[in-house]
């Protein structure tokens, strides 16, 4: 309690102070020294002590006023500091509640949002545990949506029939996959999509949550099977229009060899070699047409490249002598092998053959060369290159010359490449195009060679 509180004073007079100490000092005097008489200097000496225990004491009291103010002063410092603490609790809880009722609105919100979504959304825990689930995915994944909501992504697949837990297992960061649903009504392909949550840590690691973006894409699937429907339509209308008009010219060609064959027997082993050459030009047409249809890996065995590639230059030689074009073939002695098709490979270099017979003048040279090439990583290549001596490529075409139906010149129905890049590609070769300078366009052939050892082996 502070001093100033008291009724009463604390401490009595001064006075009264001053006078019991007198007293007491007498008395004690008297007892030291009875039958003594108390001179005037005693009494002297008294009367200083009195007045110095009085000064000690005033300042004492005074010290203890001082202190009794500060201290009041400081109790009502802190009054007001804890009222002002008091005021601001008080708005920071009405700040709180209010921020409070703002986040459940927006989570109704919110949930009200992603439950009217036109996508499925879930959200799930690095367990596999479903944290949230839209109706929409029910949907999607086809399970009644009025039996109790899955708790896992194990049990949603026990439900539903689709292997939700194993798409999650394999799925890549924010990468799409898609999967096909069988229900009642049929089959439905998804599209699934992900978003990993790492709740403001830095990404990597596992994260806090992963939520899944479940999109039906049956309709957008049925559209692109319906556009390369009527892509390949329009492509089979307009090779089936080239390869009439194609097939219409050399039909022509050979009955008129026929008939010549007949009348001229002067000349008739010229027109037997012509007769024959359109022969092999017809049979190289329908044979791209069905190769590049055609269904089904190529049975590959080893085989002796250098021999195939004799074949197919006598086989087109007919041709090459019809245009007045010389053939060269150049070959170093190669022990080695190819992994291959005997007929798939004297189609290709029919192909580009036929093809450099159409590009070269009359008069002009077709180059055929054929070596091994090592490579570091891969091992050694063997490696065959046509070359003509026509007017090479042009820039503009060179990244379209291996379409189906492209053709540079437009005479031609454009398979031939394209048949040519699909079968290398099956052999696990290579193929490219390059111009030569001063000459015309080099195509190279590049098969993995294959050892005699491996062979045996």
């Amino acid at each position: 309690m502070l001093p100033t509180s008291h009724f009463a004073l604390i401490n009595p007079p001064l006075t009264s102070i001053r006078h019991e100490a007198v007293e007491d000092s007498l008395e004690d005097d008297l007892l030291l020294n009875e039958g003594e008489d108390v001179d005037d200097e005693v009494e002297g000496g008294v009367e200083t002590a009195a007045a110095g225990q009085a000064a000690m004491l005033a300042e004492a009291f005074s010290e203890f006023i001082r202190t009794s103010s500060r201290l009041e002063t400081s109790y009502r410092q802190l009054q007001a500091e804890v009222f002002e603490l008091g005021q601001e609790l008080a708005q920071r809880n009405a700040a709180l509640n209010t921020s409070l009722a703002e986040n459940q609105r927006m989570r109704l919100a919110l949930e009200e949002i992603v439950g009217s979504m036109p996508c499925g959304v879930m959200v799930v825990e690095p367990e596999g545990a479903i944290a949230m689930m839209n109706p929409e995915t029910g949907r999607l994944l086809g399970f009644d949506g009025a039996e109790a909501r899955p708790e896992t992504l194990r049990e949603m697949a026990a439900k539903s029939g689709v292997g939700l837990d194993k798409v999650f297992a394999r799925l890549e960061d924010e990468a799409a996959q898609e999967f096909c649903v069988v229900s009642k009504g049929g089959k439905r392909w998804v599209e699934i999509r992900n978003r990993k949550i790492f709740n403001g840590r830095e990404r990597g690691g596992a994260p806090d949550q992963t939520i899944l973006i479940l999109r039906d894409v049956t309709a957008q699937k049925r559209a692109e099977s319906d556009r390369e429907s009527s892509r390949n339509a329009m492509a089979l209308a307009e090779v089936t229009t080239m390869l009439a008009h194609e097939i219409r010219n050399p039909l022509a060609s050979l009955e008129l060899f026929s008939e010549l064959i007949e009348r001229d027997e002067v000349r008739r082993a010229e027109w037997i070699s012509n007769l024959r050459a359109g022969i092999r030009s017809l049979s190289g047409m329908v044979n791209n047409v069905l190769s590049l249809h055609a269904a089904g890996a190529l049975k590959l065995v080893p085989l002796p490249l250098a021999a195939l590639v004799t074949h197919a230059i006598e086989f087109v030689r007919p041709l090459a002598d019809q245009a007045g074009i010389s053939v060269a073939w150049w070959d170093e002695v190669c022990p080695l092998l190819v992994k291959g098709n005997d007929s798939a490979i004297q189609q290709v270099m029919l192909n580009l053959l036929t093809n450099a017979i159409r590009h070269t003048p009359m008069g002009g040279l077709i180059t055929v060369t054929m070596e091994t090439q090592p490579d570091e990583f891969l091992g050694e290549w063997v490696v065959v290159d046509v070359l003509d001596t026509g007017c090479g490529v042009r820039r503009d075409q060179m990244a379209r010359l291996f379409e189906a139906g492209f053709s540079g010149s437009g005479e031609s129905s454009g398979l031939g490449l394209a048949v040519c890049e699909r079968m290398m590609k099956q052999h696990g070769g290579r193929i490219s195009v390059m111009n030569v300078v001063g000459s015309g366009a080099r195509f190279r052939l590049e098969f993995p060679a294959l050892r005699l050892e491996m062979v045996s082996a």
